[in-house]
């Protein structure tokens, strides 16, 4: 193959969509024809389509010292400093590409657009003065020192209120400290002055859907693609804003056209396989986590994720090749997690009870130390809730007209059926599936934050008046229509929403609480052994587990003294046992007919996205009944502290140590 067949099949390879394919050809091109200033020029293009920016510059370097009087050379170095942000340094590029070919009306246009980028911004004259503070400010974040790096940051926005990189900086640091409405005001002005820069859409997009501005974050993502078509990752970003909004399969179209430009991305794959499991797909899923495995074998999300499936074996090898991951001393402390777990739920599998708990401990062990939780609090917390939500408070604030709309909410612990009990929901004709929305809680806060900033949860809701506890009600309903496709009823499982259900009571009083109970010891030992990805701190601890359901059983039990027959207890057990009569009892609690459909859950096709999601879509089954009599002999630290409890079951479903009887 000669000099211009390689170049032209590359070309057409870029031109296509297929960035690494090109690349591929440019650097086989190059070997034997070193000196090609086209193939130096495609090659750096096609590093550019990758954002492998380092790569990219030897290439333009190269032709600009081989070739100075080669247009095409300088124009690719306008476009590298261009998508890099360095639009100061962009334009000379362009302005010599230009001088030497002035014919190339392109040159011309990406002039224009560099010089109305200049004008909203005044970017020639800000970014130089401040290029030696940014680059120390950076160096100070890379150390951990991010208090002295955002002086630094303030102190450039102070002198040049319009420096776009001091802003989007400023905006990680905000980002880091979980100030997403202070990001986002960072970031919009940057975007703003500089229309023009990718990367500073891309942590818009990743700020919005952080704080679930899902149209805001689409908007921002399809932004992205029209700056940066020939990139992968904006198409991988636009999957993380259309799939945090329900639309499973839009987003695994986009994370396949990721693909197509960037076939070896693992957190592409695996992300995508995440939607595929999502909607049902579980073969599809399986392979693209296992492909994830193959381009990145110490990819341990993937490992976990196959095991999360619950109905997914591993293979010798694949066992093997986790073993062999853990050993490494190196390995990320996250996913040195993910490979217990996985292997807690194989050993679990194959029945060796004493690996698995070894697993699942270690794995615990290690999540504990990232996670921030004091039992302490808790018990204060519901303590406070309890005082405040008096059966008089309550009936004070009662007389909200009923909503259009009647959400029902599973709570309870995690792990102790409620997927189950939503898939019987969805599947009636009245009733939306949605997933564990985090809807109520931020319209609580936003109230809350409206009111008086300053005071504390559960007190700063004492002083509302009663258009604002109607706010909390109409906000929640609002936010969560994206989820709903029009039933006059919808399920939200969050489990943690049990401490809200005085408010419910208050703001939405035709709401449904359904609370999901399993045996005291499968709830807590399924937290245990369930990794989540957050919002489950207190699960990584057995004590602090056995303290918590204390505390869940106590406020529980005061929703039921002081809301009398407002809240469903629903016993996963009994569901397993006799499956239509609880059925018949739930829809009756939430208003609605029979429909044989309930009964058949499994059949019904929609998106679950929790750990269960392969589960419900079986029959029946009893396997999960009673699973912690396989590890009794570990749970001695947890039977102690739910011994009060456990006392009061059936003496059949009690351990051998609250019975008398030895282990």
């Amino acid at each position: 193959m000669n000099q211009k067949e390689q170049f032209n099949i590359a070309r057409n390879a870029l031109q296509s969509g297929n960035a690494q394919k090109a690349a591929r050809l440019c650097d086989q091109g190059l070997e034997h024809f070193p000196g090609d200033a086209n193939l130096l020029c495609l090659a750096a293009q096609t590093k550019i389509a990758q954002r492998k920016f380092d790569a990219a510059e030897p290439h333009i370097k190269t032709a600009i010292k081989m070739f100075p009087d080669y247009a095409l050379a300088h124009e690719t170095l306008g476009d590298l400093l261009l998508v890099k942000g360095q639009i100061a340094k962009a334009l000379p590029a362009y302005q010599t590409a230009m001088r030497l070919d002035s014919t190339r009306d392109i040159i011309h246009k990406k002039i224009e657009h560099i010089r109305e980028l200049e004008k909203k911004s005044d970017v020639a004259r800000a970014r130089p003065s401040f290029d030696a503070e940014l680059r120390r400010a950076q160096g100070l974040e890379q150390n951990g020192d991010h208090k002295s790096a955002e002086t630094i940051y303030r102190d450039i926005l102070t002198k040049d209120p319009n420096n776009f990189e001091a802003a989007r900086l400023l905006a990680g640091i905000a980002v880091l400290n979980k100030h997403f409405r202070d990001a986002e005001v960072f970031l919009k002005k940057v975007v703003n002055n500089v229309p023009g820069y990718v990367r500073a859409w891309v942590d818009l997009v990743n700020v919005q859907r952080e704080l679930d501005k899902y149209d805001d974050a689409l908007e921002s993502a399809k932004k992205v693609i029209t700056l940066a078509p020939e990139s992968a990752e904006s198409y991988m970003v636009y999957a993380s804003a259309i799939g945090m909004s329900g639309d499973h399969a839009e987003a695994i179209k986009a994370y396949q056209k990721a693909l197509n430009l960037a076939p070896d991305r693992a957190g592409a794959l695996c992300s995508m396989a995440h939607h595929q499991k999502t909607i049902g797909q579980q073969d599809e899923s399986i392979a693209s986590y296992r492909r994830a495995i193959q381009v990145k074998p110490d990819h341990a999300e993937s490992y976990w994720s196959l095991a999360n499936l619950k109905t997914f074996r591993f293979e010798a090898n694949e066992i093997d090749a986790m073993l062999e991951l853990l050993d490494d001393e190196d390995l990320p402390e996250t996913s040195r997690a993910q490979l217990h777990n996985a292997l807690g739920l194989e050993f679990e599998a194959q029945k060796d009870y004493d690996k698995a708990y070894d697993n699942f401990s270690q794995c615990n062990a290690v999540r504990r130390l990232q996670e921030s939780y004091d039992p302490v609090d808790t018990e204060d917390t519901y303590g406070r809730i309890i005082d405040l939500f008096t059966r008089e408070f309550v009936q004070q604030k009662e007389g909200l007209e009923k909503s259009a709309i009647t959400p029902i909410f599973i709570v309870g612990l995690p792990r102790s059926g409620s997927t189950l009990i939503e898939q019987i929901l969805a599947s009636h004709s009245q009733v939306d599936g949605t997933h564990e929305l985090g809807d109520l809680a931020r319209s609580i806060q936003s109230v809350r934050r409206d009111r008086n900033r300053g005071s504390r949860f559960p007190e700063a809701l004492k002083e509302l008046d009663i258009e604002e506890w109607q706010r909390i009600g109409k906000e929640y309903l609002s936010r969560t229509e994206i989820f709903r496709s029009g039933a006059p009823y919808f399920v939200d499982k969050n489990p943690n929403n049990f401490i809200y259900t005085g408010i419910l009571k208050i703001t939405i009083p035709n709401a449904k609480v359904i609370n999901a109970r399993r045996h005291p010891l499968d709830s807590c030992f399924g937290s245990f052994k369930q990794l989540f990805a957050s919002g489950q701190p207190f699960t990584y601890d057995m004590t602090e587990l056995g303290e918590y359901y204390l505390q869940y059983q106590r406020l529980m039990d005061f929703w039921h003294e002081t809301l009398p027959n407002f809240v469903l207890d629903v016993h996963y057990e009994e569901v397993v046992s006799d499956l239509e009569t609880q059925v018949r009892k739930i829809l009756q609690f939430c208003g609605l007919p029979l429909e044989e459909s309930c009964l058949r859950f499994h059949e019904t096709e929609r998106a679950v996205k929790t750990a269960s999601s392969e589960q419900v879509r079986q029959p029946i089954y009893s396997s999960s009944i009673d699973l912690w009599r396989n590890y009794e002999q570990h749970l001695s630290e947890l039977v102690h502290i739910l011994e009060p409890l456990l006392e009061e079951l059936p003496i059949s479903s009690q351990p051998l140590h609250v019975t008398g009887k030895s282990i």
